[in-house]
């Protein structure tokens, strides 16, 4: 199996953290805290004001307008400032405790231009290494299982990785879905260059559905046995390769371990099953990629594994 990737991974070196005031986006802060290689980085914590409604700026043109409306527009919008200041304060004084150096730690407020994802997806151009948001974003409606902005970025945001942080997440254990594409092994020189020197686990995880199916729809030309045997061997030589990135890359070699899994109906709920009952805290998936093992895009997986990690951190590697 040839892969065409480059050995060595670009340099991590700095992380962008939206911030919107919620108790969400602070986990995911505590999240990154508690991931010692991520304390040697440099941290953006961003927040995007809201604008003020146009049509209250258009009425003060008005003589005959109260005036005093907009004196108290305008003194609940230093108050919202202030706020937020001292909410980006606490946030930071969060990273400090965990080891970052008060200079690698950046708070940055923009005013909301093209929309807050359209803002934050902008300032994310600027060569970032990751970017990390809690699950539900602006809202904390029980209806929506992601805010809206949330998932703004997860389908916007294709240039970087996305941590999307759920509730209670623990780092120190990954479990790395791989589908033998060049995507899933970017997310292995992700985790490589992320993780390189820590104490952490890593375990790469294949899933091999079962039934009677190919993924597209087609019948099986070969029995299931023979089928779920072919896979297997065809697997083996990416997980060497996976393996070998990641020690090189300074995990040691009895930090990384390997899984298959066969008949299931679902991957994506086969990985979060996995990751449930094994006690990993974050799951790590490339975003998509046409797989050489089986032909399937990784993307259905990412997504549907986001949707169903509530309590994970989910990587979305680009």
């Amino acid at each position: 199996m040839d892969f065409h990737l480059n050995e060595i991974p670009v340099p991590l070196n700095k992380i962008l953290v939206p911030m919107d005031g919620s108790d969400h986006a602070l986990k995911a802060v505590r999240y990154i805290s508690d991931i010692p290689t991520f304390q040697k980085m440099k941290v953006v914590l961003f927040h995007v004001y809201y604008k003020p409604h146009e049509h209250y700026r258009d009425l003060e043109k008005n003589l005959e307008f109260d005036h005093r409306m907009i004196k108290e527009i305008n003194e609940l919008e230093k108050r919202q400032e202030m706020s937020v200041l001292r909410y980006m304060e606490n946030a930071r004084q969060v990273l400090m405790d965990a080891g970052f150096s008060s200079d690698n730690i950046k708070i940055k407020t923009n005013t909301e231009e093209k929309g807050v994802a359209r803002d934050i997806i902008r300032e994310a151009k600027y060569n970032y290494s990751a970017v990390v948001v809690g699950r539900k974003g602006i809202s904390d409606l029980d209806s929506l299982v992601l805010g809206s902005v949330s998932i703004k970025l997860i389908e916007k945001l294709d240039f970087t990785p996305l941590l999307v942080v759920g509730k209670s997440p623990k780092p120190d254990k990954i479990l790395l879905a791989v589908d033998g594409s060049d995507g899933a092994m970017r997310a292995v020189d992700y985790v490589g260059t992320t993780l390189g020197g820590s104490a952490f686990e890593v375990t790469l995880v294949h899933v091999i559905r079962g039934g009677d199916t190919l993924n597209s729809g087609y019948r099986l030309l070969v029995p299931l046995k023979e089928y779920i045997k072919e896979a297997k061997e065809e697997i083996t030589a990416y997980f060497d390769e996976a393996k070998n990135r990641l020690t090189k890359s300074g995990l040691e070699p009895n930090q990384v371990s390997t899984k298959i899994i066969t008949g299931v109906y679902s991957r994506a709920v086969a990985i979060f099953e996995e990751a449930k009952d094994g006690g990993y805290g974050t799951i790590v998936v490339g975003r998509r990629g046409l797989s050489k093992v089986r032909e399937f895009f990784m993307g259905r997986v990412s997504n549907k594994l986001i949707q169903l990690g509530r309590k994970h951190a989910v990587w979305v590697v680009n």
